[in-house]
């Protein structure tokens, strides 16, 4: 894989401004990581849904940097509306929903009305209103897919591949690590597995039970028939 794309420098804060390439797609970054700090990360934002790597100059790089970014307050409730990019792409917040950008609206220059519009179709479709990762934990280190955390109606979960595992009440979302998500998600997918198995035979054993209660009825019915038969015959001699 080729190496950082350098942009030029931030005139503010004079740090390096770079276009890399990651697991999840092309995205900018400001400044370089500290070897010595792996806790602290330079700002990293995503390029948007459709944007070429090669369309992105020292310009935009520092836009998406600066995002999220305050589009205004809502006019029906007061509350401010957010547009930024998450792991699943351009989104806008309204409290604490959050609504996927449509592909045709740029998030860097998506007005007021407009963004009141985008919340209004989604909460109205229902399922474009989703709940944004409260923390990204990383790749999964089996299959390198994302380990997220999330707010749920019950309590904060850690998903991943489809399996959700809620987070321990015990348990501060700031200090969990990958090594416990994996193992609240592995606990969870057993269980989910063995369910899975216990549905199947309960619907094994009915279905042994239907066809046997069917071949009784099959059987009955010949007998009868056969008996009908015996009795046309003895008739006719």
């Amino acid at each position: 894989n080729a190496g950082p794309k350098q942009l030029g420098d931030d005139p503010e804060t004079g740090l390096p401004v770079s276009l890399r390439k990651g697991p999840y797609g092309h995205y900018v970054q400001l400044g370089e990581a500290d070897p010595d700090d792996k806790e602290k990360k330079p700002k990293r934002t995503g390029l948007p849904r459709g944007t070429a790597p090669g369309e992105v100059d020292l310009d935009r790089a520092l836009r998406l940097l600066s995002l999220p970014r305050d589009i205004g307050a809502h006019p029906e409730d007061g509350k401010p509306i957010v547009a930024g990019i998450g792991r699943y792409g351009p989104f806008l917040k309204h409290g604490d929903k959050y609504v996927s950008l449509p592909k045709d609206d740029d998030i860097l220059t998506i007005g007021l009305n407009r963004a009141v519009t985008v919340i209004a179709e989604g909460k109205s479709r229902g399922g474009r209103v989703t709940a944004e990762p409260l923390r990204e934990l990383g790749a999964h280190p089996d299959d390198e897919k994302p380990v997220v955390i999330k707010k749920g109606r019950y309590g904060p979960y850690i998903e991943h591949n489809r399996i959700f595992a809620s987070v321990p009440k015990s348990v501060e979302i700031e200090d969990i690590t990958m090594e416990q998500a994996v193992t609240l998600l592995a606990e969870k997918a057993a269980k989910k597995s063995k369910k899975a198995k216990k549905s199947t035979a309960k619907k094994s054993t009915a279905r042994k039970a239907a066809s046997k209660k069917t071949a009784a009825k099959k059987a009955k019915a010949n007998s009868a028939a056969d008996g009908k038969a015996d009795d046309h015959a003895q008739a006719e001699t």
